[in-house]
């Protein structure tokens, strides 16, 4: 909860009354302006002490729902509402909030329906064709590699059997008629001795002598054989079997081929017709999802808001003039109907301006106040504040704001709904112990701060350094004490008996931007025209603030700029009374800044 501001300094404020009579009344004789004077009021003069105080930033905003749900027209077709539930009733999850013509749906359905068995049957009868061509391939494929391993075995008997037989029986005619001849060689060499000797006939030797000449012609006809074979019949024989096996597997990749690429047809038939059927289910099912969106329910609890109700920007049909939807109005597709906010649940987009959207935190406490119940706080709590900033639009192109999220502690009694407008009080610290006084006795010329101090005779400027501040208290870090009486209104040019040298200015306003004065307020300041009372307090009235029935002073809610010599270092002597009157452009400052 935000601490509440301290009103005792006008309680102490009125204990003094008799003495700041009579010491005005000293101080202005008898005749003359001065006699014609009237004393000044307690409420314009405040005690100066030393306590703590809240720094609240004021803004606006309005509430919105933390969760809202949109309901729209879910129909691809033409959606006539034939019931629907009156706006502004609080309905709970699953409570039926419009209903719509159904009787044409129905009839595509049941097309829908008939256009699904007969892609059913279709692709049905592609899976068969297809399971037959299958088969037919598996088995013109076996037969194809029962040939072509025929041709592998006969390839493969052919080199390893009736090769090397082949060969045997050519190297054994060769070796037997090598054999034979060098046996008749001898024979013979020995019919010649025995014929030479008489002991065998001239015939007998020249059958000898054939016979050796017989076997030297089959020597050499069985290498002849031999060399034949292995230079020509062996390829040839080898060349013709491969050709049978090359042949039985190019025709085996024939069958293949031919079979696959009537599968690729049969596939793209099933292909085909499954596609056909799963598009037929597909509508069959969208068009009972579309007879289910007939009836539209609450998918959470919120309070019904007919889309008319929101401006044509957010979504709206059109805006304010807009007829509410009824029984026999037609819905476009995708057309938003109703919103349903989750008013047990709220939150309050509050707008910031750039300068001060850096000092807020999340977590920082807020006090809000609807315009429907202006004396009726309701805590919060930031959650958040917006990335970008938005502008003022073309009323305002140089404003820029963020939005802050503030969670709303909320109870249903209170009936609460989106888009109320809604003040607040952003808590950004607090401030201990330290010596304050109203805004209001803060004046300003140029980078120079300055109050009004009670002194003999009425009162003396004086220049302060400022630290933080708040709506209404401002930290005085230098130039005034506990104790002293400052001046809550800028007086009347009799009522000052001294004002600051005006070298004090000039000094400031030569002084760089950067300069480090003691007589600038040190925390930033809200814009012009944030500033307000507290909430709940029409007359405006509060700790150091001004009187019922009174105006902000000018300049309220600027910051505190720096560049100003402290008032204890280098403020001058006081002036007297009958020096020139305060120039006609000093005005009081307030401020609203966050802790440093």
């Amino acid at each position: 909860m935000l601490h509440a501001m301290q009103p005792v300094r006008t309680v102490r404020a009125l204990a003094i009354l008799p003495v700041a009579c009579i010491a005005i009344a000293l101080s202005t004789g008898c005749g003359g302006e001065s006699a014609q004077s009237t004393p000044v009021a307690v409420r314009d003069i405040h005690s100066v002490d030393k306590g703590s105080f809240d720094m609240l930033l004021p803004v606006s905003g309005e509430l919105a729902a933390q969760q809202q749900v949109e309901v729209r027209n879910k129909l691809e077709t033409r959606a006539i509402v034939t019931e629907i539930v009156p706006e502004g009733t609080q309905v709970a999850r699953g409570d039926v909030l419009v209903r719509l013509a159904q009787e044409e749906i129905i009839d595509r359905i049941k097309d829908a329906r008939d256009k699904v068995n007969t892609a059913q049957s279709s692709a049905v009868a592609a899976q068969q064709s297809l399971a037959i061509k299958e088969g037919e391939r598996s088995s013109e494929l076996a037969k194809a590699d029962v040939t072509v391993r025929i041709a592998e075995l006969a390839l493969q008997g052919w080199l390893e059997g009736e090769v090397v037989n082949k060969r045997q029986q050519l190297e054994l005619a060769n070796e037997t008629a090598a054999i034979n001849l060098a046996r008749l060689k001898d024979r013979f060499v020995e019919s010649d001795k025995l014929v030479k000797q008489g002991f065998i006939a001239k015939d007998e030797f020249e059958r000898d002598r054939i016979a050796m000449i017989e076997a030297e012609a089959k020597v050499k006809q069985a290498a002849l054989d031999l060399e034949v074979y292995e230079k020509y019949q062996f390829f040839q024989d080898e060349a013709k079997k491969r050709s049978d096996l090359d042949q039985a597997r190019a025709e085996r990749s024939r069958v293949e081929e031919k079979f696959d690429a009537e599968l690729v047809k049969s596939r793209a038939d099933v292909a085909s017709a499954e596609f056909q059927l799963q598009s037929a289910k597909e509508r069959l099912v969208n068009l009972e999802t579309q007879l289910s969106n007939t009836t539209l329910v609450a998918p959470i609890d919120g309070l019904v808001v007919y889309a008319t109700s929101i401006d044509s920007s957010n979504g709206g049909r059109g805006g304010g003039d807009a007829q509410p939807p009824q029984v026999g109005t037609e819905l476009r597709p995708n057309e938003l109907v109703m919103i349903l906010p989750d008013v047990s649940r709220m939150i309050a987009n509050l707008k910031v301006s750039e300068a001060l959207s850096g000092r807020i935190r999340q977590g920082q406490r807020v006090t809000v106040y609807s315009d429907a119940m202006p004396n009726t706080a309701i805590a919060g709590e930031v959650t958040g504040v917006s990335v970008l900033a938005a502008t003022g639009g073309w009323r305002d192109p140089n404003r820029r704001e963020y939005t802050v999220k503030v969670a709303l502690d909320t109870k249903p009694e209170l009936g609460l709904k989106p888009a109320m407008r809604c003040k607040a009080e952003i808590l950004l610290g607090r401030v201990e112990g330290v010596v304050n006084i109203p805004v209001q006795a803060v004046f300003r010329q140029g980078p120079v701060a300055y109050v009004y101090v009670e002194a003999t005779g009425g009162f003396a400027q004086r220049q302060v350094s400022l630290g933080q501040a708040s709506e209404t208290q401002i930290e005085v870090v230098s130039g005034v004490t506990p104790g002293e009486r400052v001046l809550l209104r800028e007086p009347k040019p009799f009522e000052v008996v001294s004002k600051l040298d005006p070298a004090v200015f000039e000094l400031a306003a030569a002084a760089p931007p950067n300069f480090s004065g003691a007589g600038a307020g040190a925390a930033e300041g809200a814009p012009a025209g944030e500033a307000r009372p507290r909430r709940g307090r029409p007359d405006g009235a509060g700790a150091g603030g001004p009187p019922a029935g009174r105006g902000r002073p000018a300049g309220a809610g600027e910051a505190a700029p720096a560049g100003t010599p402290t008032a204890a270092k280098d403020a001058p002597t006081a002036q007297p009374a009958t020096a020139a009157p305060a120039p006609a452009e000093a005005a009081p400052a307030a401020a609203v800044s966050a802790p440093n």
